[in-house]
């Protein structure tokens, strides 16, 4: 298995139209053109969904499809116990991403559930991280 999921939760699809001061003018289409190029070789299936069942379900899926996650789970990187789980049942490499320099925003962003099963974690790079996640994840599968 060859194949990065690369997973987005909520919000991330107003990309470009939402906080443009926090999160920059970039699209999720810009930031998977983006992945598909840190990728090279490599098959990224890039999703988003406002649900967290839905991302546990693509994490769930990924078990079987994929070497490596690299994940944005947004809101519910502070709040999902449900999945970190999901995440700890994965044996790849995890990678998490987040656009923003969540420690110098506010308090309750400070905590990551992900972080507890991410072998690596980037947060401040904008939408840059995710290139810099994909090819840290190339490295690590090979």
């Amino acid at each position: 298995m060859s194949q990065i999921y690369v997973l987005n939760g909520p919000n991330l699809n107003l990309l470009g139209q939402r906080q443009p001061e926090i999160y920059g003018h970039e699209t999720l289409a810009d930031i998977e053109a983006l992945c598909s190029e840190a990728a090279g070789p490599h098959e990224i299936r890039f999703l988003q969904t406002n649900w967290e069942g839905q991302l546990i379900d693509w994490i769930h899926e990924a078990r079987l499809q994929a070497a490596a996650i690299v994940i944005n789970p947004a809101a519910l990187t502070h709040t999902s116990v449900a999945v970190l789980d999901a995440l700890n049942a994965f044996d790849g490499p995890v990678i998490e991403v987040h656009i923003s320099q969540v420690h110098k925003r506010e308090a309750f962003r400070h905590h990551s559930y992900v972080s507890h099963r991410a072998d690596a974690v980037i947060a401040g790079m904008g939408v840059h991280g995710y290139g810099a996640g994909v090819a840290h994840a190339v490295r690590l599968i090979g």
